[in-house]
């Protein structure tokens, strides 16, 4: 506007913007209102969602605390059934597997695992499914299985994890060179329980002077 030299010239180009432009202009404000209120609408759905299923979380992680394994499998089921994107589907799932193992159904423990590998989108919960997948496929004797896994893992900050579950598996099948290279792999990178995987290699230093 301050291309123009006169209020009059002024008015004048605003009439005639408005004869061109006006109703356009009204249209794009009553959408951008709708916008935005569509936006607040959907922004309170996904937060209400967001509060349900932590909700339905907190009581599945109070069944699994007091020991009512019946309440923790419809709350888990139900999770995973409605949300099953969710990060609190996820860790509903290593729970139950976790609950599963503890009961002796080494399968079902397997079956919720494997279904978080495939399901989640988040990393770390992909490598912690995975790491308790391969130690109760070895567990249970399945050391091809649980090497699989192993092998499919990425290098980050779960490598010292997966660096001494080689180690086992290696020790498993009585390749006691693999399993001292890849527990002193897992030390290099910061394993978890660090004194354990150093004795499993001073036991092998042991085994190979005697």
């Amino acid at each position: 506007m301050s291309a123009y030299q006169s209020d009059e010239e002024q008015v004048e180009a605003l009439k005639k913007w408005w004869s061109e432009n006006g109703k356009a202009a009204v249209a794009g404000v009553v959408l951008g209102l709708g916008g935005i209120v569509g936006w607040q609408a959907w922004t309170q759905h996904q937060t209400s969602i967001a509060e349900q299923t932590s909700a339905q979380y907190q009581q599945l992680s109070m069944a699994i605390n007091t020991g009512n394994s019946e309440s923790a499998a419809k709350q888990a089921e139900l999770l995973i059934s409605k949300q099953g994107k969710s990060a609190y589907a996820q860790f509903a799932a290593l729970n139950m597997a976790r609950q599963h193992l503890e009961q002796g159904d080494a399968a079902a423990a397997q079956s919720q695992l494997a279904w978080a590998i495939e399901n989640s989108s988040e990393p770390a919960i992909k490598q912690i499914a995975r790491l308790r997948l391969a130690r109760i496929k070895l567990s249970e004797g399945d050391a091809s299985g649980a090497a699989k896994l192993a092998n499919e893992a990425s290098k980050d900050a779960f490598a010292g994890e997966f660096a001494q579950l080689r180690g086992d598996i290696a020790l498993a099948n009585n390749d006691k060179e693999t399993a001292r290279k890849s527990y002193q792999e897992a030390l290099d990178n910061n394993v978890g329980n660090a004194e354990l995987v150093q004795m499993k290699l001073d036991d092998l230093a042991v085994a190979v002077i005697n």
